[in-house]
């Protein structure tokens, strides 16, 4: 019997055109197919945020994909923040 894989979690936000663009939707999508938790919502100032929760590498591979987003996007600056994991199930696109 193998060791549980420590969760991970660490919110970011990403500033650029990331709003408009389908930013929220591809990175729930993104998300599913890495397997992790969180959710993902556009902020006022026009940045987007979101929070990851998963395996060590799955969320680092979340992180990465902010750092492009989608094919639309202009990231200029992708801000992290380590957090305690919250044991979230599931990706939701917050309003």
């Amino acid at each position: 019997m193998s060791a549980p894989v420590p969760s991970t979690r660490v919110r970011v936000v990403v500033h650029g055109a990331v709003q408009g663009v389908f930013f929220r939707d591809t990175c729930r999508r993104t998300a599913g197919e890495h397997g992790v938790a969180g959710w993902v919502r556009n902020c006022p100032d026009g940045s987007v945020e979101a929070a990851f929760e998963g395996g060590p590498d799955q969320v680092r591979a979340l992180v990465a994909w902010c750092r492009s987003g989608p094919p639309a996007a202009r990231v200029d600056k992708v801000e992290e923040f380590p957090e305690p994991p919250e044991g979230l199930i599931g990706f939701e696109i917050r309003r």
